[in-house]
Order: C-alpha cells, then structure tokens, then sequence
C-alpha cells in the first residue's frame, strides 16, 4: 500500500454517496458485481469486473483520481492515476 498525492487532496470527511448501487447498470438492465465509491463526489459504480466498468469510466471522465471500495466490511482505496491501492 503507497501514500500518493492524490489521497491528500480529497475531501475530509468522504463525500456522501449519492446512490446505493450502480445506477448506470440499473438503468443498462446490467447487474453490477462489486460497488465503489469516488473520494471526490460520492458517485458509486461497478468494478471492472462488471460488464460496464462504470467506476473506471467515472474516474476517466472526471478526473477524479481516488475511490474505495463500497462493499460491506471493506475500506481499501484505488488511485487509478498511480495504479495502485492507496
């Protein structure tokens, strides 16, 4: 696990999340397989092993670096910038 740069410019405390699932999957008819969370606004998408890869396609559309994981009883955090859990 690294420290990048981005983790130090993310909002304290998380944003909220603005959903409880995937709502590009919901409105695509697709089933999400794992939820995370972008650090920045709150936005919730599925991982890549979902069809859709809507989280990687949220931090590439925004700029927004760093997400964690939404699934219950985990806290890990991805930078898609670096590449690595941060």
């Amino acid at each position: 696990m690294s420290e990048c740069l981005h983790v130090s410019e993310l909002p304290r405390p998380e944003p909220t999340p603005l959903s409880s699932t995937c709502l590009e999957c919901r409105d695509a008819g697709a089933h999400p397989v794992q939820l995370r969370l972008c650090l920045t606004c709150g936005h919730v998408g599925c991982c890549d092993s979902s069809p859709l890869r809507h989280a990687t396609g949220h931090a590439r559309e925004s700029g927004h670096p760093v997400m964690r994981s939404f699934e219950p009883g985990e806290s890990w955090r991805w930078c898609y910038e670096d590449g690595s859990i941060v």
